[in-house]
């Protein structure tokens, strides 16, 4: 079944809360709460767009958002990740690497020397991915006092201009 990749549109927030809620099940104490923690997914064609992002999913060969990734610029030079999803039953089939690659590119193109983002310490597979495409993790830590008590690591990466991911993943 092919997958295709697109800009993230309005209409897609309830398939990204089922999304999010396939990945969470995974992990006991993990909730969904679409107004605290989750609030970028009410409007998610809305909110990356106003510090330079783009938020991309993709969507299987039925139309169902399979995975997703976002990434803005909350400081020059500076990019950051968010929501990387995959749904269980895709995984391990290159799409996680791919929509990396693809908001890695999307930094460089911007202008952006280093990507970060902070993942769950539960979402151990999600950091051996992490680990594979060059980001390190100092062990920093920070505390959400959301709902599903989460606590997550803090990741980075150096940009390096000569190098595009995207165009390396098939």
């Amino acid at each position: 079944m092919s997958i295709a990749i697109r800009t993230v549109r309005e209409d897609d927030a309830q398939d990204l809360f089922g999304l999010l809620a396939l990945c969470f099940a995974e992990y006991p104490g993990c909730y969904v709460d679409p107004h605290q923690d989750l609030s970028d997914l009410l409007r998610p064609a809305d909110v990356y767009v106003r510090t330079g992002g783009t938020f991309w999913v993709a969507e299987d060969g039925r139309g169902r958002v399979c995975a997703c990734v976002a990434v803005d610029f909350p400081e020059p030079r500076l990019a950051e990740l968010h929501r990387l999803y995959v749904r269980p039953d895709q995984r391990r089939r290159g799409l996680g690497e791919r929509l990396v690659g693809l908001a890695e590119d999307h930094a460089r193109a911007s202008g952006a020397e280093r990507l970060v983002f902070w993942s769950d310490t539960r979402f151990a597979a999600a950091h051996r991915l992490y680990a594979r495409l060059g980001f390190s993790t100092s062990g920093e830590t920070r505390d959400l006092h959301d709902i599903s008590r989460s606590r997550e690591f803090f990741f980075e990466k150096a940009l390096d201009r000569e190098t595009a991911v995207a165009s390396r993943v098939p």
